[in-house]
């Protein structure tokens, strides 16, 4: 679930005080005397988990107006006309949207730096680096090992205007660094500067990382960049120019987004679908549910959709009515918010999914599933948590639209990984929101090798983004993020190593909680981890990126980003708590990291960290 996601739901449960709305006069009201009667019952305790005001105060004008119009909050805004909502949004910010547009914002690149290289093809391709979601970079793309981390020093940062958040996992090619942002921007940013070379607006934030085509060598044809936006349009942009090649929407449920990555293998662009349909299940009056997960497959020059992998192979129906007379609707939900791995060779491609979102709960949510690259249809399916259904209306006072089953709300949010033992096995590693880790067979149908509970779990806990592998050491970031009493028992937030031959956890780190003074802390490890040679790096939810070593899982390295930084721009920007699939990036000697998860109760942020060896 995330900030937005959980504003639609408090500004959903205020649907009275909306109706009242559309009958007053046409009295100019300010800021002050809009959120009062549209937020204020909500945002100050009226509505369970709804974000405390303090954090819709740190929100920049600019994406407060954009979800209001056009954006997750569009049907609870629209009795307020375009001028109210200008004023709610720099009542709650504390900035006028005039103040916000004029921002410095960094310097355009000289035509030097802005020149495309093409001998320089890309260093991550997509978000999972290497084939089978593997999250590694060996010393020759990565240019530095375990060795070399303590000679890292901060090069350049870079400020993302009207951002609360930093969310995008940057992609390197052509000398360039593409990065996507909260206000919707694209950036094609000069690898060693910082200089921008392009920018494209995108309608809506871009919260998943940036995909580049390769090209043959001595080619000049333009590579093609591929990525998604918080509505659900799938991009693909020119990236030699920023200009855009064609966009679609993949499917056209009204609450489709996309969040995570797409993954690209040949003229094959796989898109996976996720959606914000969980949070209208907060109104009473909305029929809960009509959304099923799945993949769009698309012809990735052209953008001809081929077809898509729906998670549920049957289309929701009507099952009965709620409290208020509302039809209730499934199967629905098993959203995919993880990047397919893909295996050619077996013909599938492998996801997580979510939960249900209406019940009765079928048998393909928090499952890994193996979809067929040639139809979409299910090849195989082992479902991990049965009977998992849930919605925002399970955080609302009446919970009408709560399906009986409540829960537990264990997604499979991080990617799977498709790997090969030392003894030549190959295993489908998948981790859960439930603090577990799974090894199926992806010969035997996804057969249960071996699994082992790790995390107390939880809505945020558990393994929530991205795990990593190098060799047969698997590496584990573990959330446990606090969740109040609903999930009691011990947590272990830190990493762990564990042996993907057996499923033996090899060492376990648990993060120090240095949280005390830092409002929206947490010590647990939320954001996808990257390996390189010797080592795993991840980013917590306390800020810290730190540097685990393989062999024992010592902290080799750290770097506290929450503190303020001289950017690019000439202005400043400040780090957060590291969270969402944007895991570091390393490339030719240095690593790019965004620091900022302003959502869902975490320290905000908006900038991107650039690290190189000191000179």
């Amino acid at each position: 679930m995330t900030y937005l996601q959980w504003i639609f739901a408090a500004l959903l449960a205020t649907g009275s005080a909306v109706a009242g709305a559309a009958t007053e006069s046409a009295t100019e009201r300010d800021g002050a005397t809009l959120y009062q009667q549209y937020c204020a019952s909500c945002h100050e305790g009226g509505v369970a988990k709804a974000p405390q005001l303090s954090l819709l105060q740190i929100m920049p004008p600019s994406s407060i107006l954009r979800a209001m119009q056009g954006g997750v909050m569009q049907t609870q805004a629209a009795s307020m006309t375009a001028a109210e909502q200008q004023r709610v949004a720099e009542y709650l910010s504390g900035q006028s949207l005039a103040e916000a547009h004029l921002q410095s914002a960094a310097p355009m690149c000289s035509a030097e730096r802005a020149r495309f290289d093409f001998t320089a093809r890309p260093d991550t391709r997509g978000w999972g680096v290497s084939p089978g979601n593997r999250r590694f970079y060996d010393s020759e793309l990565a240019g530095m090992t375990a060795a070399d981390l303590d000679k890292l020093e901060l090069k350049w940062a870079f400020a993302f205007p009207g951002a609360l958040r930093a969310r995008s996992q940057p992609a390197i090619a052509g000398g360039a660094l593409f990065v996507g942002s909260q206000d919707g921007t694209v950036y094609a940013l000069d690898r060693e500067t910082g200089c921008i070379r392009w920018r494209f607006s995108t309608v809506a934030e871009v919260r998943n990382g940036i995909v580049v085509a390769d090209w043959e060598e001595g080619s000049t044809a333009a590579p093609l960049l591929y990525f998604g936006d918080l509505v659900g349009n799938v991009y693909a942009l020119n990236a030699v120019t920023g200009e855009l090649v064609w966009r679609d929407r993949p499917d056209d449920h009204p609450s489709l987004t996309l969040t995570a990555s797409p993954a690209l293998h040949g003229d094959r662009l796989y898109v996976p679908l996720s959606s914000l349909e969980v949070t209208a299940a907060a109104d009473p009056g909305y029929a809960c549910c009509t959304f099923r997960g799945g993949v769009a497959v698309y012809a990735a020059r052209s953008g001809e959709k081929l077809h898509t992998s729906y998670t549920i192979a049957e289309q929701p129906a009507v099952v009965g009515k709620n409290a208020a007379g509302t039809a209730r609707i499934a199967p629905s939900g098993s959203p995919v918010w993880n990047t397919p791995a893909l295996d050619p060779a077996r013909g599938v491609m492998y996801v997580g999914t979510g939960e249900n979102y209406s019940s009765p709960a079928n048998d393909t949510s928090d499952a890994i599933l193996a979809l067929s690259l040639d139809d979409g249809s299910i090849v195989w399916s082992q479902q991990m948590t049965a009977g998992d259904a849930w919605n925002m209306g399970c955080e609302t006072e009446d919970r009408i639209n709560c399906p009986p089953e409540d829960g537990p709300d264990y997604d499979f949010g991080a990617a799977t990984i498709l790997a090969t033992t030392s003894d030549g096995r190959d295993l489908v590693l998948a981790g859960q929101k439930s603090g577990e880790v799974f090894a199926l067979d992806p010969d035997k149908g996804g057969e249960i090798v071996w699994r082992k509970k790790l995390g107390r779990g939880g809505i945020q806990g558990g393994v929530h983004f991205g795990m990593a592998l190098d060799g047969d050491v698997l590496y584990v970031p573990m959330s446990d993020f606090d969740g109040g009493p609903r999930w009691p028992g011990e947590m272990f937030p830190g990493m762990y190593g564990v042996d993907i031959r057996s499923g033996e956890v090899l060492w376990f780190n648990r993060n120090a909680d240095i949280c005390e003074g830092r409002e929206f802390c947490q010590p647990g490890l939320s954001a996808a981890a990257s390996a390189i040679d010797g080592a795993v790096v991840a980013g917590a939810m306390d800020g810290v990126l730190r540097a685990y070593d393989k062999s024992d899982g010592k902290v080799l390295w750290s770097f506290d980003s929450v503190r303020e930084y001289q950017t690019t721009d000439g202005g400043t920007a400040r780090g957060g708590s590291f969270g969402g699939a944007a895991g570091p990036v390393f490339s030719n000697g240095m690593m790019f990291v965004n620091s900022g998860y302003g959502i869902y109760f975490h320290m905000p942020g908006n900038v991107l960290l650039a690290f190189g060896p000191r000179e």
